[in-house]
Order: C-alpha cells, then structure tokens, then sequence
C-alpha cells in the first residue's frame, strides 16, 4: 500500500499569509470606553417616513432643501411636495452643503407611476457618494436592463446580488454602508472605496471593492481627492422622489 506525504506546510503558509488585527485592550477590558448610548431610529411605513438614530445627521427636514444647493451652484431648484422631494426637468444634479466621509447613509425613493419609458429610462437618478461612486436609482420591477445598470447596482461595476425593487410609486429603501479610498501624501491609493448596500432590507451589495469612480461604458482610475466630499442626488430628467435622507459618519477605527 503507497504511503501519502500530504503538504501540511501549504495550509500553515496561507494561515501565515493573514494579517490578524491587533486590539490595543485586553480581552473583557473594564477601561475600555463604552459605546456612546443612541436612540434608534424607526422603521418606515408607505404612509410616512420613519425616524432617523438620534446621532444622525439629517439631511431633509421635510420642508425644504436648505442642506442642498445645485450641482451648478446657488440654491436648487427641485420641486419640494408634502415630505418629500422630486427632481425637477432641467433642475440639474442637487449636492450636499457640507461633505462627508464613511459613513451609513439611509434613502427613501419612489419612481414614477404610473411608469414611463423603459431601460435606462425609466426612473432614473442615482445616490453618489463623494460625488464619485453612484448607486444607480432606476425603476427595476418588470424593467430589463444592463445587470450593473438596474437599482441599487454600483453603476457599470457590480450588480445587485438580487433584484428587490417593489412597484413604481411605492416608497423604497437604500441602507448604505460606505468606506471612501485613502490615499498618501504623494497621491497613491492605499485603500480601495467599498459599498455594503441593503435594498428593501435585502443584502444585494457585500462589502464589495470599487474600481474607481462610476461612469458609464468606461472605469476611469481612482484619483486623489479629500477623504471627505458631498453627496450628490442625479437629476436625468426623471421625476423620482425622495424622503427621509439621513447620514451617520462613521470614525475611524481603533
């Protein structure tokens, strides 16, 4: 009978090839600071907009744009209904007055109904983060297009895990958990963007590594910018809603 030798040092090499992190307490540390105490949030419903955490930021009150300005500066123009707001024809892409980081950010859209169009143009808009890195806005259901193209796509990147989308008119939900790129003094990237992002409470983005900034039919490379920038809301002449915009920036780890 043949004697086997198996290769015991392959498996040891790919546990040495991790990088364990380092905790700078010990394990059960009792002067280890605690979580600040928060007040969560709500949930939704289709007849109202929920409550934000008590740490978030909030980026419409309900009543007007005043965190927002024209992509093109000076004050948008979008229209602003009961509670909500919608894009305007012409109006141009909305930014953010203040910038942020990695952060958790939660949006509340509803397409047209009844619906218009289809593909592409259907319900478009998008949700940039750092006005770079686009989670593609669109009327998915019953709607075929290019699969990085559909809703809560990280456009011409990666696709949806599922397609979640609900009818056109029904309020849906983004939950966005985004890390921006690092890069050095001397303008090298050191850390890849990255986009966890449920749709309807469903995983449909897992923590996955952008390639640069979105664009359509291109992927152009990372380029050095600020490790804070605004969000920015797409106008393409579609008049998609939004409710109950909030943001939690999220510090830097230990």
């Amino acid at each position: 009978m043949k004697k086997w030798i198996f290769p015991l040092f392959v498996a040891s090499a790919a546990i040495a090839s991790v990088t364990i992190p380092k905790i700078p307490w010990k394990p059960n540390d009792r002067s280890r600071p605690v979580p600040a105490v928060i007040t969560p949030g709500t949930p939704s419903t289709q007849e109202s907009p929920g409550k934000p955490p008590s740490d978030a930021t909030i980026l419409f009150n309900g009543h007007d744009l005043s965190n927002w300005e024209s992509a093109k500066g000076g004050p948008p123009t979008w229209k602003v209904g009961a509670g909500y707001f919608e894009t305007a024809q012409g109006g141009g892409d909305i930014v953010t007055k203040d910038s942020y980081g990695d952060c958790q950010l939660h949006v509340e859209f509803a397409t047209p109904n009844p619906p218009h169009g289809e593909d592409q143009d259907r319900g478009n808009s998008g949700v940039y983060l750092m006005k770079r890195y686009e989670i593609q806005v669109l009327d998915s259901y019953n709607n075929k297009t290019y699969a990085d193209g559909g809703a809560a796509a990280v456009y011409a990147q990666y696709p949806p895990l599922v397609n979640a989308s609900l009818p056109p008119g029904v309020w849906q939900t983004y939950e966005i958990v985004f890390h921006g790129p690092r890069f050095a003094g001397d303008g090298t990237l050191t850390r890849l963007a990255t986009a966890t992002v449920f749709h309807n409470g469903v995983l449909v983005q897992d923590h996955v590594s952008l390639t640069g900034p979105t664009n359509w039919e291109s992927r152009p490379p990372y380029k050095p910018h600020p490790p804070k920038q605004p969000l920015e809301l797409q106008d393409h002449n579609h008049p998609v809603r939004f409710r109950n915009l909030w943001i939690r920036e999220i510090p830097d780890g230990e």
